[in-house]
């Protein structure tokens, strides 16, 4: 049995809901300082680097402030809080769908990142529940891409998030997804798509590549009208964009994915037009913990199936949500 080496715990608060950060010193890094280190390594700069090594933003694993002149030791870490820039505010709403001692599963909008990385730290669905919910310790178990709506599942207790992981990990978590995008009357459903897909640093989005399957899909038509179609779609593994991709192998590109067919450049952060037109609709597993069978359902639908005149035609930022969850703009 494997047993997963315990995170070390961040030697500064959280602020309001946001953890810091840890950077670690490599092994056989060239450097004679931390501060060396920490200007080629982080954006800011020197100035700024300086700046905060000069009033002690810089912290070590006991929480010591890290000397301006600190020599670089390989293998170490230092702690610090990133500087909060202002984000667009995703005007939707997370909707908690269960709490109980151990877990917390939401509706999640389109727009929401799951958890901070990159520029969306504020506006993420885990610091909006920490702050909602005053639960400092909550910890998302899996992740939905930010463009993505529906159902997320993060754990209360630290000791306890490994075990949920696992379940994601060893696939005992069924997923069904719903889709919106163009019907193919020639094209035979259901039907499993298997291929090869990787995600490289630095290329935002995924792709098939030649070599050995590692993402397994099922594709499934519920209904069609016109040249639309609404499908289920059912994930057996988890590769990053792996629904997106392979709905668009088939030549049924999601509605609204801004990589797929083409990639049609960045969405600003404040343009909440025409959003991806794929939810996370159910997730089910049994408790790795009390042994119960959970069965959780979004109460969210897409606007592109059941309004798509009012999809295709938004032109407003303030547009309401593509996915409402029980009337809730």
């Amino acid at each position: 049995m494997r047993h997963r080496r315990r995170a070390a715990l961040p030697p500064l608060p959280q602020r309001d809901g946001i953890d810091p950060v840890r950077v670690r010193m490599p092994v056989g890094g060239g450097w004679a300082t931390v501060r060396d280190h920490l200007v080629a390594r982080l954006a800011p700069g020197a100035e700024v680097i300086d700046a905060m090594l000069l009033h002690g933003a810089f912290v070590t694993d006991d929480g010591r402030p890290v000397a301006p002149d600190a020599p670089y030791v390989p293998g170490a870490s230092v702690w610090f809080h990133r500087e909060r820039r202002p984000e667009t505010p995703v005007p939707f709403p997370l909707r908690v769908v269960h709490r109980d001692e151990h877990i917390v599963v939401v509706d999640k909008p389109h727009f929401l990142a799951t958890t901070p990385r990159g520029s969306h730290v504020t506006e993420t669905a885990l610091v909006r529940l920490r702050r909602e919910l005053g639960i400092s310790t909550l910890s998302a178990a899996h992740r939905l891409d930010r463009l993505t709506a529906g159902l997320v599942l993060f754990t209360v207790r630290p000791e306890e998030r490994g075990a949920y992981q696992t379940l994601f990990r060893d696939r005992q978590v069924h997923k069904e997804y719903t889709a919106i995008a163009p019907y193919d009357p020639g094209l035979t459903l259901p039907r499993t798509v298997c291929s090869r897909i990787e995600k490289e640093r630095g290329v935002v989005a995924a792709r098939e590549v030649p070599g050995e399957a590692n993402a397994v899909s099922r594709v499934e038509l519920l209904e069609h009208r016109a040249e639309l179609g609404r499908y289920r779609l059912l994930p057996h593994t988890g590769r990053t964009h792996q629904l997106r991709v392979h709905m668009n192998a088939l030549g049924l590109p999601i509605l609204g994915d801004p990589f797929f067919p083409e990639l049609t450049g960045p969405v600003a952060d404040d343009d909440f037009r025409r959003p991806l037109q794929l939810l996370a609709r159910t997730l089910a597993f049994t408790d790795p913990v009390t042994g119960h069978a959970h069965r959780f359902t979004s109460g969210r639908e897409l606007t592109a199936w059941t309004a798509y005149e009012r999809w295709q035609g938004a032109h407003e930022a303030d547009e309401a949500p593509s996915a409402v969850a029980n009337g809730a703009s």
